[in-house]
This record gives C-alpha cells, structure tokens and sequence, in this order.
C-alpha cells in the first residue's frame, strides 16, 4: 500500500517513514522543503503545505492510508483549513488516517468523524526527544540542569514508539474511531531523569531546582514569550494526571515494550557531551 506521511521531516514523522518502509510499505513524505528533507532512499518525496490544502491537488492520488498533523508552521498554529485537506483525502479514496496529538473537537478531526475514512487520533504525553532541545546545550557546556518542579512526575514516550504505533495502526486496521494515550514504561521525575541522563553521558550533572519566579525570569531571558512561559508554568507545575500515567498501548499495538528513557538516553548520549 502506500502511506502518506505529513509532517515528514518532524521528530515523530521522520521515524513514521522510517517504520513503514521497514514494513515494507511505498511511502509519499509531505515536506515544504524537499531539497533539504533527507529522506531514506525509495521515498517520494512531494512538496506541501498543510495550510494552504488548495495546493495540494493530487497529493493524496493512490494513497491508502495517511498519517497527518493537525498543525502547521514552526509556531504549530492549527490548521487553517482542516475539513478541505479531510475533503481531498477523502475523494481520493484514502481509506485509514492517523492524526498525531488529534484533538477530538479540532476541525481536521471532525471532519474525519464524518468523512467516512477510518480514523485514530494518537495522544502522545510528554516525548523523551524534548530533552535535546531544552538540556543538551546547558548539558554540553555547563554539566547542569535549571529548571523548577524537581518532583514532578512524567511517563514520557520514546519517539520511536509513537512512530511505532502510527505505522502498527496505518498498516493494520482495525483501530478506527479510537484514541490512544502513548506513553513510556515509568512515570519518573525530573530529579530521576537528570540523574538516568547523567549516568548515560558518563558525567555528573548537576540539578538546580528554580523557583517559579526565577523559572519565569529565566524563560524569558531565553527569549520565551509570555504565554509560552505561563502555559509552561501551569502545565509542568500541574501536570493532568495522564501526563504521570503508565498506559501499556504501545506494547498492545506494536507487540514490543515501550523503550524507557535509560534507553533513550543511551541512545542519545553524545549530543550531551561536550
């Protein structure tokens, strides 16, 4: 079959590729820079954008399954137009759809309710991959983690899985109308993740836990607006509960255990060293 892949040069996206070419699958990657997508060898490579769906004619033509992004652009604005990107997935005859972080009353998914296409929205907590953005240059250069809520508690999700899952669901069936919290196979804290991240470097790192205000002041130093530091301040410092549950998904889906961050950490260990 072949398998649309939106969002294709993403974290998650790149190893939803990945996956499906692994199973064997024909793949057409959506990117807005083709030149520069990098993708494996034997992947269509198509130019898109998700926000502008008018331009999109033809992209989803013998695709059987699509896995899509409810977002757009660097800033992950929603889509501006979901229901017509459903509308040209749909007349095409695309038949099973994936919708990474799908919200169920966001517009894209609406329309996939209704547009006949078997749909599943994937509903991943917090991705282990984050912590290259926020840690591995303070990690590099100071041996040292800043940030507030020590004791909050996560089951974050190795990026592999959720791609793991997309792939397992698109290729399969049988998955329509669900939605599936992935997460990892612990629930840790912030104190025990540096400690994992530390032993895998193979340097000591040390913790300082901020205060909210000096994690404020600090944010925005970084350049972080202020709804980008608020909404950082509400979710670390309440997390929802199913931000810290462990939920056995992935291994229901694919067969395979979730990794943990000790692997992942060990798997990412050299951007963390100087």
């Amino acid at each position: 079959m072949t398998v649309l892949v939106t969002g294709a040069t993403g974290t998650v996206g790149r190893l939803v590729v990945e996956e499906l070419l692994a199973a064997g699958q024909r793949v057409r990657a959506l990117t807005r820079n083709p030149a520069t997508a990098a993708l494996p060898e034997g992947v269509e490579v198509v130019a898109g954008d998700l926000d502008r769906p008018a331009e999109l004619a033809g992209v989803f033509d013998g695709v059987e399954a699509a896995h899509l992004i409810n977002f757009a652009g660097d800033d992950y604005a929603p889509l501006p137009d979901g229901a017509a990107l459903v509308g040209l997935a749909a007349e095409a005859g695309v038949r099973r759809a994936t919708v990474l972080g799908g919200r169920e009353d966001g517009e894209l998914e609406r329309a996939l309710a209704g547009s006949g296409i078997e749909w599943t929205l994937l509903h991943p907590v917090e991705f282990m991959s984050n912590t290259l953005r926020w840690w591995a240059e303070t990690v590099r250069t100071e041996g040292v983690i800043k940030e507030p809520f020590g004791d909050r508690l996560s089951a974050l999700v190795h990026e592999r899985d959720i791609a793991a899952v997309a792939a397992t669901v698109l290729t399969e069936g049988g998955h329509g109308g669900r939605t599936y919290v992935l997460t990892g196979p612990e629930a840790i804290t912030l104190r025990e993740k540096v400690a994992i991240l530390a032993a895998a470097v193979g340097r000591d790192v040390r913790f300082v836990e901020l205060t909210v205000d000096e994690a404020r002041a600090k944010w925005r130093a970084d350049g972080m607006g202020e709804e980008t530091v608020e909404f950082l301040i509400g979710a670390l410092g309440h997390t929802p509960e199913v931000g810290y549950t462990v939920v056995p998904t992935v291994k229901e889906i694919t067969g395979r255990d979730a990794r943990s961050f000790r692997q992942w950490a060990e798997e990412n260990a050299a951007a963390f060293r100087p």
